[in-house]
């Protein structure tokens, strides 16, 4: 994956996973609490990638509330791999190839995520650390087939000590909304999260089977 070059945008307070997945390589532009106009193409829609910084508005964590699962175990079982052999379909890599590469994108020993309210919780098996999240504001991330994404970021205010100090949400929706899905990014370092464009944890409803996610994953 190529570096990203950020653009820094706070806002006022504060995937599909095959489009993400093309996405990646890019460039950004930077402004604190305000707008940057962008030109571009219309190529395609926001779930795609293509918005104006003026669509771009700050999201509450509860766009985020829920139960959730990684759909990692499911690359690993082999449940996904009707999604990788209709990538390779549709694409220039073979099956194989593509799941190489998801393997790297989904690769996480976050099985489950919990977020109501302010409070995040990470399970690992049955390990769990939690921490309450306040909105640190966005970035509009520009990658290299010309497409952007915006990460909204969650900073630590209280918690476990090995809770991360930083989460940002990655879900190809640029304002307000409830996620269906999301890749998620999490550490202590706000600015080095942002380079990370290879390891993608992705995370789908609890209450989903691997075979629905399947069908969520083919019909985007």
């Amino acid at each position: 994956m190529n570096k990203v070059i950020r653009t820094l945008g706070y806002a006022l307070s504060v995937c599909s996973a095959l489009v993400f997945a093309e996405a990646a390589g890019a460039q950004t532009s930077s402004g604190h609490n305000r707008a940057h106009s962008h030109s571009h193409d219309k190529k395609g829609s926001v779930t795609d990638g293509y918005f104006d910084d003026e669509q771009v508005k700050a999201r509450l964590l509860s766009d985020w509330e829920g139960s959730w699962q990684s759909v990692y175990p499911y690359l690993v079982d082999g449940t996904l791999n009707p999604v990788m052999a209709d990538k390779a379909k549709h694409g220039d890599k073979g099956a194989a190839e593509y799941r190489a590469y998801y393997d790297t994108g989904y690769k996480t020993d976050v099985d489950r995520i919990l977020i109501k309210g302010m409070k995040v919780t990470f399970f690992r098996g049955k390990e769990a650390v939690n921490g309450n999240y306040e909105a640190d504001g966005y970035e509009i991330l520009t990658y290299k087939k010309g497409n952007r994404g915006v990460r909204f970021i969650f900073r630590k205010a209280a918690g476990d000590e090995a809770a991360p100090q930083f989460i940002q949400f990655s879900d190809h929706i640029v304002a307000p909304e409830k996620a269906d899905h999301y890749h998620l990014y999490w550490g202590n370092d706000r600015a080095a999260l942002l380079n990370e464009v290879s390891n993608w944890p992705t995370y789908y409803p609890s209450d989903l089977n691997g075979m629905q996610i399947v069908e969520e994953m083919l019909a985007h």
